[in-house]
């Protein structure tokens, strides 16, 4: 029986579009401005330490510290400390008005049926909690967050290596079998397979790769809980 379910967000929850056309832009566009306005805040010197640290140098201003992390929005870089700044700055964006949080139309309506029927749901994303947290906060829907009972991100591990899963697993106090996991990534699923989770593969469009040795639903109308 499930008794919780753990959910991707980009191409599951929600658009890839929508992460890769708005958020990241839109991230890209306030960065440099952000950090030369808030370089001193103790939340951004740490990330921009981080940053530092993954790079293996120090940066001589913050211009050069605002290129590297440019790039890395330009590799979609899974990096926590870029992930984290991504964060700060959505939250302006979603605070003025700039930014709504997209889901699919299925999303809030199998949320909230899940969540009726006593299922404990979780978000784990590459986007930092606090990311996770303003896109649902913010939906197209309203407020999702009262739905969910915990989030996770990069700091419990990477979605590709089984490890991370059964971490959730640990924080959450339930056997593998108890719990499903939703993704559009095969890798992560082969991941969550690995550590005693059930799966299931999104393939909300045509450019999803289908990994056929998970079950698979074109929406959450058709996700087996």
């Amino acid at each position: 029986m499930i008794k919780a379910i753990v959910t991707d967000i980009e191409g599951t929850t929600s658009s890839i579009d929508f992460v890769h056309q708005t958020l990241f832009p839109y991230a890209k566009q306030h960065l440099r401005r952000y950090l030369h306005a808030h370089a001193t805040d103790a939340n951004v010197a740490a990330q921009l330490a981080a940053t530092e640290a993954l790079e293996g140098r120090s940066f001589a201003s913050i211009d050069e510290a605002a290129d590297v992390l440019e790039r890395w929005i330009a590799e979609d870089r899974k990096a926590t400390p870029l992930k984290d700044l991504q964060g700060l700055i959505w939250a302006e964006g979603y605070a003025a008005g700039e930014l709504s949080g997209h889901v699919y139309a299925d999303t809030p309506v199998f949320l909230r049926q899940w969540h009726a029927a006593g299922k404990a749901l979780y978000v784990y994303s590459s986007g930092s909690e606090g990311a996770q947290k303003l896109i649902f906060g913010h939906s197209d829907a309203g407020d999702l967050r009262p739905l969910f009972s915990g989030y996770f991100d990069t700091r419990i591990g990477m979605k590709r290596e089984a490890q991370s899963y059964r971490t959730i697993l640990e924080r959450i106090h339930l056997p593998g079998d108890a719990v499903l996991f939703l993704s559009d990534i095969g890798e992560e699923l082969d991941a969550a397979r690995e550590a005693g989770m059930q799966t299931c593969q999104l393939i909300r469009d045509a450019k999803a790769k289908a990994f056929p040795a998970h079950r698979q639903a074109r929406d959450f109308s058709e996700v087996p809980v």
